[in-house]
C-alpha cells in the first residue's frame, strides 16, 4: 500500500496597495504588481502541475484576489475557494491551527494568507530558514503522513520554494 501525502501550500497575497491611507487594511487591492504577480505565480505552479483539492484563503480583499487569480490559472472552480476569516492577522500558531483541522478527505490543501505569520509557520515547518516570505511567495510542503492534525508535528519529506523574483529553472 502506497503511503498517503499531505501537500500544504502556503502562499502570501500578493502586493497591494497603499494608493488610498482611507482604506482599512483588510480593504486594500491589489497593486500593479500583485496583479501581475499572482497570475504569473499561478501560472508557475500550473506548470508544475499543482492543483488543490481545496483553496482556503484569508477574507482580506488583497488575499481573495490573489486566491482568485491562482484558482483561475491551476483551473480551480473560483466559487469553490473558502474564505476563512480566522487567516486575517493570523499568527503561525492560528493558522497551524487552521491546518491541523482540515478533513483528512483533502490531500492538497493551497492557504493563502498575510505576514508575518506565514513566515513564522514556514520557519517552523521547514528545514529551511527563510527571512520574509515575499509577496506571492509560495511554499509548498510535502508530508508522509495521512492526518492533517501532525503537520507541525512531523517533518516534510520535501519543501519547494518559489517567489515572483525568483530566476526560473
Amino acid at each position: 500500500m502506497e503511503p498517503t501525502i499531505k501537500i500544504l501550500t502556503l502562499i502570501r497575497h500578493a502586493k497591494s496597495s497603499w494608493k488610498d491611507p482611507t482604506l482599512p487594511d483588510w480593504d486594500r487591492p491589489l497593486n500593479k504588481r500583485g496583479r501581475r504577480d499572482a497570475p504569473m505565480m499561478g501560472e508557475r505552479l500550473a506548470a508544475r502541475e499543482a492543483y488543490a483539492d481545496l483553496l482556503i484563503t484569508s477574507s482580506a480583499v488583497r488575499a481573495v484576489a490573489t486566491a482568485e487569480a491562482i484558482a483561475e490559472a491551476i483551473e480551480y472552480p473560483a466559487d469553490d475557494i473558502v474564505l476563512d476569516e480566522r487567516l486575517y492577522g493570523a499568527d503561525e500558531f492560528e493558522i497551524l491551527e487552521v491546518v491541523q483541522d482540515l478533513d483528512d478527505a483533502w490531500e492538497r490543501v493551497m492557504l493563502v494568507g498575510h505576514n508575518p505569520g506565514l513566515t513564522d509557520l514556514v520557519n517552523a515547518l521547514s528545514p529551511t530558514e527563510i527571512d520574509n516570505l515575499p509577496t506571492c511567495g509560495i511554499v509548498e510542503l510535502t508530508y508522509d503522513t495521512e492526518r492533517w492534525a501532525l503537520v507541525g508535528r512531523v517533518d516534510p519529506v520535501a519543501v519547494d520554494y518559489d517567489y515572483p523574483k525568483k530566476e526560473p529553472g
